[in-house]
């Protein structure tokens, strides 16, 4: 059998029987120490109750005017006798008895002292060199009764205490682990790259070692990501200058050959090459978007950078059809500008790849902070849809794409707490593909 998987209720439940088991453990000793005390107390009354009658029982039989009667003595008012006694001579005729006493109850004397029978703990003594004889008995249900009162005196209080105390457990413990709920959230809060260490300062110290593990952990990790995303960021940027050197170097090659069959490789070469170029600029933008900065601490007009950019792209050397719809009020956003840029400028070119030819991409920016790029095209069906965020997600019949456009704006919408929407087709359009961007606002904004 299992036990429950929570350490709370492990920590009161464990906590919790073994303080019941001492409880009942020490209420048994408890009964036991206080049936023996008992019983030495109600044989030490015994044995005072035949002491004392016995100097009167010899006084009045020795003072009878007629030997050998029986005489039973008149209660002087009605009461529940436990102390019932008997005296006899030493031919066994009784001489004298209390008013309820059963001489049935008492059995042959065999000499003083203490004895007992099935229903009644006896004790017997004798006067006159044994010629008067007196035998007291006391019922064994009393003792019993009383024993069972007693029991039921320290057993019920615990009917009360043990619920209350292992409430107060309840609570203890869970006051006691409240550092470590606080850890949990704090760890469950952070999103899938926030690799910093989470606070423990307040951890108890022998769950300390473990949250310090576990932040030496993140801390290895974070290392270990970073040289990762620097090594990207740095071989992509190292590989401009040479990629531009050999771009020139084609289209110069091309520019002076007057082999038609040449300048063709020429130009082969000048489309992979900047095919590569793309490829290690998108490289430095996914480095930038799992790595870097990506909020701004003061907000400031998203409708600035978003035309720069748009404008930008629409001096292209096939000067695209952009459509930039901003709106008349500020739209204040904390998302670093530069990654707003890297936003529009993958979404802006995905639509151009992949859209109608010669159709117009709409780029729209609404009051609330919602970037929309939506253009015409053919249907994305759903499963693929699904999947355009993942990495190196190409569309088949177009070979000059790098597959890393959404999945860059994925990361930033996820590392800045944004959304990122993706339909198809068009909301109130039979065909197309929009995407929705929320920028991070500031509260007043938002």
């Amino acid at each position: 059998m299992r036990g429950p998987g929570s350490l709370q209720a492990r920590l009161g439940l464990s906590i919790g029987l073994v303080l019941t088991v001492l409880w009942l453990a020490a209420a048994t000793v408890t009964a036991l120490i206080v049936r023996n005390e008992m019983d030495e107390v109600f044989d030490s009354a015994l044995r005072e109750t035949a002491e004392r009658i016995l100097p009167l029982a010899v006084t009045d039989i020795v003072g009878r005017e007629v030997q050998g009667v029986t005489q039973r003595l008149a209660p002087i008012r009605e009461h529940r006798e436990f102390f019932t006694y008997i005296v006899r001579d030493a031919e066994g005729h009784i001489l004298l008895q209390s008013h309820a006493a059963h001489p049935s109850v008492f059995p042959p004397y065999d000499g003083p002292g203490f004895g007992q029978t099935a229903t009644h703990r006896i004790y017997s003594d004798a006067a006159l060199q044994g010629t008067i004889r007196i035998t007291v008995a006391e019922p064994l249900a009393h003792r019993t009764s009383v024993a069972r009162e007693i029991q039921m005196g320290l057993g019920l209080p615990l009917l009360v205490v043990l619920p209350l105390a292992l409430a107060a457990i309840i609570l203890a413990v869970r006051f006691s682990l409240t550092p470590l709920r606080r850890f949990r959230t704090r760890l469950e809060a952070r999103g899938a790259r926030d690799l910093s260490e989470v606070p423990a300062d307040d951890m108890p110290g022998e769950i300390a070692p473990l949250a310090a593990t576990l932040n030496g952990l993140l801390t290895r990790l974070r290392d270990a990501f970073e040289a990762e995303r620097s090594f990207a960021a740095n071989a992509a940027h190292e590989l401009r200058t040479p990629l531009a050197g050999a771009i020139a170097q084609a289209q110069r090659l091309r520019s002076e050959t007057q082999d038609k069959a040449a300048a063709q490789r020429a130009t082969d070469i000048e489309e992979t090459l900047k095919r590569l170029t793309r490829r290690t600029e998108r490289l430095m933008q996914l480095a930038r978007a799992e790595g870097g900065r990506l909020t701004s601490e003061t907000p400031y007009d998203a409708r600035a950078a978003l035309r720069i950019v748009v404008e930008d792209m629409a001096r292209g050397p096939q000067s695209p059809a952009i459509a930039l719809d901003l709106p008349d009020t500020p739209v204040l956003s904390t998302i670093d500008a530069d990654a707003l840029g890297i936003v529009c400028r993958n979404l802006v070119e995905n639509a151009l790849r992949h859209g109608a030819t010669h159709g117009e991409v709409a780029v729209t920016l609404s009051p609330s902070g919602v970037l929309i790029v939506s253009n015409g095209g053919p249907v994305v069906d759903r499963d693929r849809l699904a999947r355009l965020t993942d990495r190196f997600q190409r569309d088949p019949q177009k070979s000059d794409g790098t597959g890393l456009g959404l999945t860059i704006v994925a990361s930033i919408a996820q590392r800045t707490g944004s959304e990122l929407t993706l339909a198809s087709p068009r909301p109130g359009a039979p065909d197309g593909f929009e995407a929705r961007f929320q920028l991070p606002m500031t509260p007043s904004a938002a």
